[in-house]
């Protein structure tokens, strides 16, 4: 009879695929775990219970969480609902825009930002900017181009072949322009053409070949030509899919009928698209052209202009930018989403973005040996966790990836490159998961509970989701406030002690006992499964085996129950703290556990030991040390 003690000090490598179960030597399988449920993982390799979520707000609808930091020290949590802006400083909300964005397009709805300046772009919708002006007040107009002389410097492309010409019928005034094929819909009114480099103002459609045209100034002659062109982004058209500022130009990634075009501002003026004589300052635009359709879907700016596609992944390059010295070079052909936009971002200089394919999440990360970009699988060996992501952002404070799932659930990534930690685990809550949006260091999410829609915080002092918490001087029994949960059964930890659960009722909850600190809310399990031990492979071809004992080291822990195999019994902390006193508040304490199991298991594939709770109360796990009995 063989006895193997074991020690499991790390879970960076996170929660990993069953398909690990006959892949004990990669590092991952003693690094990571079976299932890791509303956990944080620790660069240090512990895990602890996820923290809470905070109420904020109920909010009008479904949508997308957009932060706007216009300095360092003032934010603002921008909601974006049907065909509104609700904007939120500290918790409160400040004011509420009319916005032209359906419910159904919020999700390619695409965004950056410039000081107090953030730029909206949506293919179908006329790209918005919004502005705070010094005085706190907030806008949300048109995008305005450069204009001079009544020349709107806009950018300008012939959408048909090159051979069709315009006729006008005189040099002056209004005109009417024949095209030799039909070209124009009633969508062309209000729109520009550029004729001989002379702009005109389609004034009224007549025809699919016949428009009437207001001319800026007179035209040469009254020949048929080919020279001629029409504003790139119209109701016609389409509008920017997306947009970047880089290297004090600003860059429009694709629009609807381009979607494979990019155009770069003249340098220092961000709204000129005047691309004059090729001068150095002067605007650039090019088309992405390959052997494979390269529709834009995100660009961003990091070390170069990194320009995301549905079939591959680009960098501009440019020393500065130029008309001359612009190149664009293809570097991975992973691909990204195409049914939505999700926000490329940068963690410690690689820059991660959603693959096409709905089950990646790839890092794209300059290599100076190969002078090159190459894409990593984040999620190599979770994909499970990685299904279908809506959303993401990274919290910096934390280190934490988020990743929002279309089936509700979020999921983490802790990252930490240089120590080689790249840990997944997943979020399970009373609800769905709908947004994520970090805000300097505070993390917003989006959750539709029970037929509503909430701003949730993620706060490290709450254990509960959807929470109030409140202290008063004197102590109470009713406690109100709690319309948003009206008639559901939520947790209550009052003055530390966990109570029987109850149903809100008219806002409020009433306790036996008054309390001068509560927090109330709806409670979530955090479940740790590890994989199954690496040394005892040979269990599955018929050896028996059982734990005899595992010794749990736990830091500040108010409330542990764990399964060895006899089913989830709570383990006492007393041995770790002060003496239990009938009720008062859990004490946290810190140290090793010890818990003795019997029986024995013939499924090598099976865990040890699970840890299941949802007591709302602290937790964290530092390391275990197994003591296993093998019948050979």
């Amino acid at each position: 009879m063989t006895r193997i003690t074991q020690m499991k000090t790390t879970f960076t490598a996170g929660e990993v695929s069953s398909e690990l179960l006959g892949r004990g030597d990669l590092r991952a399988y003693d690094n990571g775990a079976l299932v890791l449920r509303n956990v944080f993982i620790n660069p240090t390799g512990g895990v602890k219970r996820r923290f809470g979520l905070g109420y904020i707000d109920t909010a009008a609808g479904d949508g997308k969480l957009i932060a706007f930091e216009f300095n360092t020290e003032q934010t603002a949590l921008l909601v974006v609902t049907n065909s509104q802006i609700d904007i939120y400083a500290g918790g409160v909300k400040l004011e509420t825009l009319s916005a032209p964005w359906t419910e159904s397009q919020i999700r390619q709805l695409a965004w950056t930002q410039s000081a107090d300046t953030l730029l909206l772009t949506h293919p179908d919708v006329p790209p918005k900017k919004l502005v705070r002006s010094t005085g706190g007040t907030w806008s949300l107009n048109d995008w305005s181009f450069f204009t001079d002389a009544g020349i709107v410097y806009q950018p300008y492309y012939k959408f048909v072949d090159a051979e069709v010409t315009l006729t006008p019928s005189g040099i002056t005034g209004s005109i009417t322009l024949t095209a030799s094929e039909d070209v124009f819909t009633a969508d062309h009114e209000n729109t520009y053409l550029r004729v001989n480099g002379v702009e005109a103002l389609i004034t009224d459609y007549d025809s699919a070949t016949v428009v009437t045209v207001t001319l800026n100034e007179d035209l040469d002659n009254t020949d048929a030509t080919i020279d001629w062109f029409e504003q790139a982004f119209s109701p016609a058209r389409g509008y920017p899919v997306t947009a970047a500022f880089h290297q004090d130009r600003l860059v429009i990634g694709g629009s609807r009928d381009l979607p494979n075009r990019l155009w770069f501002s003249k340098s220092g003026d961000l709204f000129n698209f005047d691309l004059g004589e090729g001068l150095d300052d002067e605007a650039i635009e090019f088309a992405i052209l390959s052997d494979q359709v390269n529709a834009i879907r995100g660009i961003f700016s990091s070390r170069h202009l990194q320009v995301f596609t549905s079939g591959a992944e680009w960098m501009v390059t440019g020393e500065p930018l130029t008309p001359a010295e612009v190149q664009i070079r293809r570097q991975t052909r992973t691909g990204s989403r195409i049914d939505r936009y999700i926000p490329p971002v940068n963690v410690d200089g690689a820059t991660l973005y959603a693959a096409r394919s709905g089950r990646e999440i790839f890092e794209f990360l300059y290599t100076d040996l190969e002078q090159a970009y190459t894409s990593n699988d984040l999620a190599l060996l979770s994909h499970h966790i990685v299904e279908r992501p809506a959303d993401q952002d990274y919290d910096q404070n934390n280190r934490l990836l988020y990743v929002v799932r279309e089936d509700g659930t979020f999921a983490t990534l802790t990252v930490f490159r240089s120590e080689s930690v790249q840990a997944w685990t997943l979020h399970e809550t009373n609800g769905q998961a709908r947004s994520v949006c970090v805000v300097g260091e505070e993390v917003y999410l989006l959750m539709l509970r029970d037929g509503s829609y909430f701003i949730e915080l993620m706060d490290e002092t709450l254990h509960l989701d959807a929470a109030l918490s409140g202290e008063i001087g004197t102590p109470a029994t009713v406690w109100s406030g709690l319309d948003h949960l009206e008639g559901q059964s939520v947790s209550i930890v009052a003055d530390g002690v966990v109570l029987e659960e109850q149903t809100v009722t008219s806002g409020q909850v009433t306790l036996a006992e008054a309390a001068s600190s509560v927090e109330i809310g709806l409670s979530y399990t955090h479940r740790i499964e590890p994989l199954p031990p690496n040394e005892i492979g040979a269990v599955g071809s018929g050896n028996r085996l059982r734990l005899v004992r595992g010794i749990f080291r736990v830091k500040d822990t108010a409330a542990l129950r764990i399964d060895v195999g006899q089913g989830l019994k709570d383990i006492p902390l007393k041995q770790l703290g002060e003496d239990d006193i009938l009720d008062t508040p859990a004490p946290q304490v810190s140290g090793d556990v010890t818990v003795r199991s019997l029986g024995w298991q013939r499924d090598g594939t099976s865990p040890l030991w699970r840890i299941e709770q949802d007591a709302p109360l602290g937790f964290e796990l530092l390391a275990v040390i197994t003591e296993v009995k093998v019948n050979d």
